[in-house]
């Protein structure tokens, strides 16, 4: 007859037990195996033998690294998916092996000992490290759980979060200044990245003389960050008519920096929220910029339109933006 031990966990496991990972019936499986306990870290040794992303990464990192390095000084090469010593150092004896494996293990300890222990792995905790939980979420979130340069999903890569100016560059925690990449993107990034970051943070600051949106005074900002702010329109459409602007003086949308991207998106919604919270009559809004002379761009800095709609707010609404061109809101004539 099974036991009541037996059943109680044989009925959570099939019954009872809700999964959003694999995480629960990996630590039972653990803890069963070793007398009924786990310590954390042999726990967490289990967890990472099942994260593919972690056996990919490392994967990346023996090619790019200590593989590349003992080929060139022809320590190993290339043997089927992977690596063999070179054929001048395949016939130690049984000894030679043990002398050579102590002398690899002493190898690792010292440098592990010279670098501070834990300090030696911080590369791949770097992120957790400066950006808060909340920020962190709220820019996954954003990406929609998918890397933001390669697209490719959380559940096929783990996603990092990335500073698109690095800090030692002078980038900053805002978030306007991250974005969600996978750890390969993240870092062909920084293994490849010839971008001139000083002259990127230098254009932050550009300014054109005469024009308006370079010379708007504080006192009439409805948001900002640190990259955009947000002002009501001088010449509204409709009422609480607002206008995000990027702070560098920059012809259009086209031509924003990622981080500008970012600000000008978070600005755009914490508008709607603003101009909600204001007058709860508003119940849509039509979002959009100009981009050239004969698209109708009068102002040669970038700024997006925010249009609060309402209902009656004209005859027929349908088609929204498609207005732009007389008589093609409704496409079905």
């Amino acid at each position: 007859m099974p036991s009541s031990a037996f059943t109680g966990l044989r009925d959570y496991l099939v019954n009872r037990m809700r999964m959003s990972h694999i995480y629960q019936p990996v630590m039972i499986k653990t803890m069963l195996q070793n007398g009924g306990k786990a310590s954390i870290r042999d726990l967490a040794r289990t967890f990472l033998s099942h994260d593919e992303s972690q056996i990919e990464y490392y994967e990346n990192v023996v090619r790019r690294m200590p593989g590349r390095v003992l080929r060139n000084n022809g320590v190993v090469e290339r043997g089927g998916d992977g690596f063999v010593l070179h054929e001048q150092y395949i016939d130690a004896s049984e000894a030679e092996t043990e002398e050579l494996t102590r002398i690899c293990d002493e190898a690792v300890e010292t440098f592990k000992s010279k670098r501070g222990g834990k300090r030696l792995w911080r590369y791949r905790g770097r992120l957790f490290r400066h950006v808060s939980g909340n920020v962190r979420y709220s820019v996954l979130k954003q990406a929609g759980g998918h890397c933001e340069n390669c697209g490719v999903s959380t559940e096929e890569r783990a996603l990092e979060i990335d500073h698109i100016l690095p800090k030692k560059a002078g980038g900053t925690d805002d978030p306007e200044n991250l974005q969600a990449l996978c750890w390969l993107c993240n870092a062909n990034k920084g293994f490849g990245d010839a971008t001139s970051f000083r002259e990127v943070r230098a254009s932050y600051e550009h300014r054109e003389p005469g024009c308006p949106f370079c010379e708007i005074s504080s006192g009439g900002v409805v948001a900002s960050n640190r990259l955009a702010y947000a002002v009501r329109d001088a010449y509204p459409v409709t009422k609480l008519h607002t206008l995000v602007i990027p702070r560098r003086h920059v012809s259009d949308l086209f031509d924003l920096h990622r981080a500008e991207h970012n600000a000008v998106t978070a600005l755009l919604t914490e508008v709607r929220e603003e101009i909600q919270g204001r007058d709860r009559t508003v119940e849509g809004f039509n979002v959009g910029t100009n981009v050239g002379e004969v698209a109708g761009q009068t102002i040669f800095h970038c700024h997006v339109h925010v249009f609060p709609r309402r209902v009656g707010d004209v005859e027929k609404p349908r088609g929204g933006v498609r207005h732009t061109i007389t008589g093609k809101g409704d496409y079905r004539t």
